[in-house]
């Protein structure tokens, strides 16, 4: 069985994610910088410790760093469709949600 040329090959992109994180009890700052090789796009968020819970510096990362990515995840589905609103898709019903809203 023979397969059909293609006209092109895949594209294969890199794009580089940076996330620094910085701690200044009680607080976890996370920044993130996301280059895509025609864009550059930014988005921070935070963590802040309860004085009543021990100092675990892990968690405070994990939070600020998952609450960054799902704010990075927000801004490029809204890049995303502006996008598809610039090129005159008729089927943008604004950004999808990350999740369903049942869970």
């Amino acid at each position: 069985m023979t397969r059909p040329v293609r006209s092109r090959p895949p594209a294969v992109k890199e794009w580089r994610l940076n996330l620094y994180l910085s701690e200044h009890d009680p607080d976890t700052t996370a920044r993130i910088v996301l280059d895509t090789g025609d864009n550059v796009l930014e988005s921070c968020a935070e963590a802040r410790r309860s004085p009543y819970d021990p100092d675990v510096p892990e968690i405070g990362d994990e939070l600020a760093a998952g609450r960054a990515l799902i704010a990075m995840g927000r801004i490029l589905l809204r890049a995303a469709d502006g996008d598809m609103k610039a090129v005159g898709s008729n089927e943008t019903d604004g950004p999808s949600p990350l999740w369903p809203t049942e869970e």
